[in-house]
């Protein structure tokens, strides 16, 4: 991959669920060190943007693109030891295993010693490092997401791709989530955002995207997207 090509970019792709046509001729983009946001309401087309990205949807025309390469026809588990790493919405942790072990999961491809990796993750959530030895189902929600991040972090990902990260939070734990997404994206690691909550991902984001029912209808740097009207009637409460 060259230093100014896009990290992940889908070209004019149509997935279907049946004869359902749900995206419609998307294209976007991330950039290394990015952080992208891709906005929407119900049924707009996000979940399966994400699911296309990652193979669990093969669409039916256009291309994705990852590092370089044309994976629009690899499965899932190809596409994640290509450095591809999912925050799935609601978490979906390990409830019976401990913090750590849910972490060891994370690494589960790496054949590498990744005691440094760790020590990493619980700097950037000291939490964690308290909690360690503690069942993942007993946290609280704020405490899972950051379970869920550290998870996918330690296998080490090229690009984060994150699933609505604010749902069933409380509002302060929101903001503190989104603060934690903006410490990792500083680390370097390029991210893409899939969120309903317009005005916390415009906040730390370099760029975003806007759908609704399967097409693209805004594209632009975060700072313009958050001073569209239309997006700011639809989206921001304003």
């Amino acid at each position: 991959m060259t230093d100014n090509a896009p990290l992940l970019a889908l070209e004019k792709v149509n997935s279907y669920y049946g004869p359902i046509h749900i995206l419609k001729d998307l294209s976007l983009e991330v950039r290394p060190g990015e952080l992208v946001c891709l906005l929407g309401g119900n049924a707009s087309g996000k979940s399966t943007t994400l699911k296309t990205i990652l193979g669990i949807v093969r669409p039916r025309g256009g291309t994705v693109r990852f590092d370089g390469l044309d994976v629009t026809e690899e499965p899932t588990s190809v596409r994640i030891g290509r450095g591809m790493a999912i925050v799935p919405e609601n978490r979906r942790l390990f409830a019976p295993m401990t913090v750590l072990e849910n972490l060891e999961m994370g690494a589960y491809l790496r054949q590498d010693d990744f005691s440094a990796d760790l020590d990493r993750i619980y700097e950037l959530f000291p939490v964690l490092a308290e909690r360690r030895q503690q069942l993942a189902g007993t946290l609280s929600g704020g405490e899972q997401q950051m379970v869920a991040m550290a998870r996918a972090l330690m296998s080490q990902p090229k690009l984060l791709l994150m699933d609505e990260p604010s749902m069933g939070l409380a509002p302060i734990l929101v903001e503190r989530s989104f603060e934690v997404i903006q410490r990792v994206h500083e680390t370097g690691v390029s991210i893409l955002v899939v969120e309903q909550n317009a005005n916390m991902a415009l906040s730390i984001a370099d760029r975003g995207y806007v759908l609704a029912t399967g097409r693209l209808v805004l594209a632009d740097t975060a700072v313009a997207l958050s001073q569209h009207e239309d997006l700011k009637k639809a989206y921001l409460g304003r």
